[in-house]
């Protein structure tokens, strides 16, 4: 789920045709509860600073209202 979040964040970041990511570290990630069979899984990021060409976010995965992941994550965004 941790990867999902940061898939999104790229795609979230990304400024230009051509430009590449990558997952530079994972902050802070927790594990609030496991996802069951059958689940439909939503992801939400959030950009909360930019400095350069790394990206701080936020994100969070929920299935029937229930949170079951956070994370703050550090991308970098360019041309690779």
């Amino acid at each position: 789920m941790v990867e999902g979040l940061a898939q999104l964040a790229g795609v979230a970041t990304v400024q230009e045709d051509g430009e590449g990511g990558f997952l530079a570290t994972i902050d802070r990630a927790e594990i609030l509860a496991p996802c069951r069979a059958g689940d439909n899984l939503i992801l939400a990021v959030r950009v909360l600073k930019s400095f350069g060409r790394l990206f701080l976010v936020e994100g969070e995965v929920t299935a029937d209202e229930r949170i079951l992941v956070r994370a703050v994550l550090t991308l970098g965004v360019g041309k690779l």
